[in-house]
């Protein structure tokens, strides 16, 4: 769910004027995850823009604090979080790690970047959420070091099915920034997005595998 009503419309808006939100139904991008989409957010562009950057810092260490009361550690999966979450904890005067997709093949083999203890609780910092697969394996990591994820703080979701039923199979809490819907409506709202677009990026969302075939 979005942390609030104001947040999720600042926020679209800004990743808009950046220019963080790419669209092209001719040529689609292909997600990690191998489904193909007529749209692409690329949040690791907020840190060259310090207005941006500072502002989602600010609401993330609001959300974390309302939504999940005290922590013990901030963590950011890698590698698109773990700028604003090294920012996260620097705000809220606590430890931070990040989860790496898979351990290293060399040196310590580590998995988790930094210390945690058993019994810990922590908070994930993640950019965005499509499927919610790779985020979630930063949450399964964290568990099996003994630590109690309270929940994630992402900037955006894609807000699919895939990713609501798996959050939900892990009994992750999931708060973001924005979503979809916002960032879609707000996109039609200032032109970013012709008419003609709109049709494919709904279809799209409602069956993003029958959408790439």
């Amino acid at each position: 769910m979005i942390y609030n009503e104001e947040t999720a419309v600042t926020i679209s808006d800004f990743l808009l004027q950046i220019k963080a939100i790419k669209l092209d139904n001719a040529n689609p991008f292909t997600w990690a995850s191998g489904l193909k989409s007529p749209i692409y957010c690329d949040n690791r562009i907020t840190l060259s823009y310090p207005k941006v950057r500072t502002y989602m810092r600010q609401e993330f260490v609001k959300a974390i604090q309302e939504e999940f009361g005290n922590v013990d550690v901030i963590a950011g999966v890698a590698t698109g979080a773990i700028a604003l979450g090294a920012l996260v904890a620097q705000e809220l005067g606590l430890p931070f790690v990040y989860i790496r997709s898979s351990s290293k093949k060399h040196g310590l083999e580590n998995k988790i970047e930094g210390v945690v203890e058993q019994g810990q609780s922590v908070v994930v910092v993640e950019d965005l959420v499509s499927t919610g697969k790779s985020s979630l394996t930063a949450v399964s990591a964290l568990r099996e070091a003994g630590c109690n994820v309270k929940g994630m703080v992402a900037i955006f979701t894609y807000d699919l099915k895939a990713a609501v039923d798996n959050f939900m199979k892990e009994d992750c809490k999931l708060i973001t920034l924005t979503d979809y819907d916002h960032l879609i409506k707000r996109a039609v709202e200032s032109n970013y997005i012709k008419d003609s677009d709109l049709q494919s990026l709904i279809e799209w969302r409602q069956n993003p595998k029958k959408w790439g075939e």
